[in-house]
Formats: structure tokens, C-alpha cells, sequence
């Protein structure tokens, strides 16, 4: 086990350093100079090279990222460009709204996806099969802007049941500030959540009805237990566990939701705080984010590989 562990860690050190490497690279190859954005009004070049030197960006290209390494091995991922603060600081100020808006959504799909993709497999050819079906191809296809500007005209503008932009009413307090919360969640978690459960339902659907052919829920069945024990302590014990695998396959895919609809609503995460740093030509900023929202994702594809592992014997053997 520890052997499987130590293996599973060491790719995932080496998938961060290609992904800070990427990162550092597609970067620099940005046609722009972004000290043209360090502060307003014009520069005399002399400013504009002093400005290059204190940043770093007068040297070759390899020096920088020898740099840009040994920073990020200190945890010193730099100071911003444009707002003149560390970046540790920037992000951790944003790092909870987005926690907040992936891992409700995560939480969420597996708590309605479950029952859809068992109660599918269980009605297969019926109507709830069809729709999970049809949601799983549907949610594939979806484009997360073009959903999220969908909700947005219609539940914000046309209804007005929700609001159109930020994550909390300033100067509320108790109750009314986590109704205001939830109001501002509700619409950028509706369309994270309508895109994310159509596959995993899928998925669970298909495991579902060949792990309900076993020969060990047939002797289930025959041994007299229940129909909703047989199905629900047996056969999803044994289904859920490629389902999971999913599950933390697609959290790379829900960051990069998260972001694209954290711009579309304003909200004020991680994902916007990128958005604006692309416009600004911010590296430090930029590769900050990048890189944090990378350990996210490696992280938890690493705790989805344990799990895992400690649900089936045969990972572990």
C-alpha cells in the first residue's frame, strides 16, 4: 500500500512541475510587456527598464525560471504587477469563494447523481432512464458561458429572482447576509451542477446494470434480502467505486467550470481574479493562480486514487 501511495505521489510532484513549467512558458510567450501596465501615464523607457529589472524580466528566459522554481520551493509565489501585493495574500483572500462554489457543486452532483444513476439502472428503458440518457449526452455538449448566460438573462433579469453579479449584499448581518449568500450562489451553482451530473449519472447508470447481473446479487436476491437492500448495500457498493474515479477525473473540469462561470456572474473567486489578471498582462498573479489551482486538482485526484484504493481490496493487492 505505502508502495502504491509513494508511486502515486511522485507522479503527482512531477505532473505539478510540468504544469508550473507549462504555465511559465505559454506566459512569457504573451506578445505584450506587461511593466506598460504597472502604473498609469506614460514611462520613460529608463523607467520602463527599471521597472523590467525589478521584476526580473531583463534576464534570459532560463534564469527566470530557475528563479520562478526556487520562489515557488519557498512558497513565495511573488508580488502582483498591478495591485503591488503578494500574491499568497491575493489569492487566499479569494481561494474561499471558490472553494465554496466547487465543492457545493461537487457535493451536490454526487448527492443527486447517486440516486439518478440508481434509480436508472433499476428502471432501465423506463422514463427516469431516458432522462438520465438524455442529460448525460445534453450536459457533455453544454457550453458553461452559454448555460451560464442563459440562467443569468432568465433568472436575474427576466424573473429577477436572483442577483446578477457578486457573492453577498454589503452591510448585511446573521440570517439576511446567508440568504444573500445563497441567492448569489444559487445560479453559478445551478450551472456547474447541470453540467457535471449528466456524466457521472451516466456513469453510474452503466456500472449499475452490469454489477446488477453478478452472481453475488443474484444469490442476494435468492437468500431472500429486500429488493432496496439487494440494490443499495450490495450492487452500489461495488458500482460506485469507477463513479468516484470519475468524480475526481472531472474536478479539473469543474475548476475550469467554476472559472468560466465565476466571470459570467462576477463572482469574486479565484476564476475572475484570473480573468482580470489575463486583461492586466499580471505574470505573478497569473501563475500564482495557476499553479494553486493545479495542487487543487492534483491534490484531489491524489485522495480520489486513496479512497480508492481502501474501498477495493483488489487496488490494494
Amino acid at each position: 500500500m505505502f508502495a502504491y501511495l509513494a508511486k502515486k505521489l511522485g507522479r503527482a510532484v512531477l505532473t505539478l512541475w510540468i504544469a508550473v513549467s507549462i504555465t511559465f512558458l505559454l506566459l512569457r510567450l504573451l506578445p505584450s510587456d506587461p511593466t506598460l501596465l504597472v502604473v498609469e501615464g506614460d514611462m520613460t523607457p529608463e523607467m520602463q527598464e527599471g521597472l523590467r529589472e525589478q521584476y526580473g524580466l531583463d534576464k534570459p528566459l532560463g534564469v527566470q525560471y530557475l528563479l520562478y522554481l526556487g520562489q515557488l520551493l519557498t512558497g513565495n509565489l511573488g508580488t502582483s504587477f498591478r495591485q503591488l501585493m503578494p500574491v499568497g495574500d491575493i489569492l487566499l483572500d479569494r481561494l474561499p469563494w471558490t472553494l465554496l462554489l466547487a465543492g457545493s457543486a461537487f457535493v451536490l452532483t454526487i448527492l443527486i447523481g447517486i440516486p439518478l444513476g440508481v434509480y436508472a439502472a433499476v428502471g432501465r428503458g423506463r422514463f427516469i432512464d431516458k432522462a438520465v440518457q438524455f442529460l448525460g449526452v445534453t450536459s457533455n455538449a453544454v457550453f458553461i458561458p452559454g448555460l451560464a448566460m442563459l440562467l443569468l438573462v432568465i433568472g436575474g433579469s427576466v424573473l429577477g429572482w436572483f442577483p446578477i453579479g457578486g457573492a453577498i449584499d454589503p452591510d448585511t448581518r446573521g440570517l439576511a447576509a446567508y440568504l444573500s449568500l445563497f441567492q448569489h450562489l444559487a445560479l453559478p451553482l445551478f450551472t456547474l451542477v447541470l453540467v457535471q451530473i449528466g456524466p457521472y449519472a451516466l456513469t453510474l447508470r452503466t456500472n449499475m446494470i452490469e454489477v446488477l447481473g453478478e452472481d453475488y446479487v443474484k444469490s442476494a436476491r435468492s437468500r431472500g434480502f429486500s429488493e432496496r437492500r439487494t440494490v443499495w448495500r450490495h450492487a452500489l457498493r461495488n458500482a460506485i467505486l469507477p463513479a468516484l474515479t470519475l468524480m475526481g477525473l472531472q474536478l479539473g473540469a469543474l475548476i475550469g467550470g467554476a472559472v468560466l462561470t465565476e466571470t459570467v456572474f462576477a463572482y469574486p473567486g479565484v476564476g475572475r481574479l484570473i480573468f482580470d489578471a489575463v486583461q492586466q498582462l499580471d505574470y505573478p498573479l497569473l501563475q500564482g493562480a495557476f499553479v494553486m489551482l493545479a495542487v487543487t486538482v492534483i491534490l484531489a485526484n491524489l485522495l480520489t486514487d486513496t479512497v480508492s484504493m481502501l474501498l477495493n481490496p483488489r487496488i490494494r493487492s
